[in-house]
């Protein structure tokens, strides 16, 4: 009786899994169709496997190739993640160890900042970065990920360092650490479950954001990958979907081996920093 319950959960849960992966799946067959096959049939698998899709579609538009797009997304994602991670983490070692006026109500405003929309701050954000000169470039991600704008990430890691016995940091202090080389020697060791997490879901959101991405950056000779999916959409007069399907199976390709790989850090940085108070 308990094995065939076993057996039920798990066929349930493919059948979950199959539903939600079917998206996915359909893009990567379609990638490998022409525009009379995508529009003309339901089938899954293509009659004839177009892998010039992926060869015309990597050549781009507006004389620019993907690898250019590539090198700009990770231009852009990769300081901005490590940024938010540093600037992060010295928040949220400020916050959870230490004690400093008005602490309870700075962590109540870095609570509430969490519930601003961006919408709201868009249009100050633009005429702040636009006084600066910074439209155009990837300091409107540089910046607040260096002052550490996005709270969500100190709180995450907040919630993680209070689950840190501080018998530890005692320990380091009597034997001649100081608070700088404690963070650094005893405290980033135990904090990598959770900096994995926080890392992954900035670079998730950063390769993914479009709206910033947009306002942002104007030149195409800038774009990062998510600008450089949707100017293939308008750089010909009739959309060749098997190109713009190919070349977004390529940009989430990074992506899912990123969250792959790094899903036991993901999992266990999310659980430990949510089960904290």
């Amino acid at each position: 009786m308990k094995d065939k319950a076993g057996f039920l959960d798990y066929l349930i849960i493919l059948i979950i899994g199959i539903i939600l992966l079917y998206p996915i799946i359909w893009m990567f067959m379609a990638a490998f169709k022409s525009n009379e096959e995508i529009f003309g049939t339901v089938a899954l698998f293509p009659n004839k496997w177009l892998f010039k899709n992926f060869v015309e579609g990597w050549k781009g538009s507006a004389g620019y190739t993907y690898t250019r797009f590539f090198a700009n997304t990770a231009l852009m994602v990769f300081p901005t993640t490590i940024l938010t991670l540093i600037s992060s983490t010295l928040v949220a070692y400020g916050f959870a160890r230490f004690e400093f006026p008005f602490k309870k109500l700075l962590f109540t405003i870095l609570l509430a900042m969490m519930m601003l929309p961006n919408t709201v701050v868009i249009i100050p954000r633009y005429m702040l970065y636009n006084r600066f000169q910074w439209i155009d470039s990837y300091m409107p991600f540089y910046a607040p990920a260096l002052l550490c704008c996005n709270s969500f990430f100190p709180y995450m890691l907040i919630q993680f360092l209070r689950g840190i016995p501080r018998d530890l940091d005692e320990s380091a202090y009597i034997d001649g650490c100081g608070t700088f080389k404690t963070l650094i020697e005893i405290l980033l060791p135990l904090m990598k479950p959770a900096l994995f997490s926080a890392g992954l879901f900035q670079f998730l959101w950063t390769y993914n954001d479009y709206f910033n991405s947009l306002i942002f950056v104007n030149s195409v000779r800038k774009y990062p990958i998510s600008l450089a999916v949707r100017m293939s959409l308008d750089s010909e007069s009739v959309v060749q979907w098997g190109k713009v399907m190919a070349m977004a199976c390529v940009a989430v390709l990074p992506l899912m081996i990123l969250f792959f790989a790094a899903q036991k850090y993901f999992v266990e940085g999310i659980a430990t920093s949510g089960m904290k108070n």
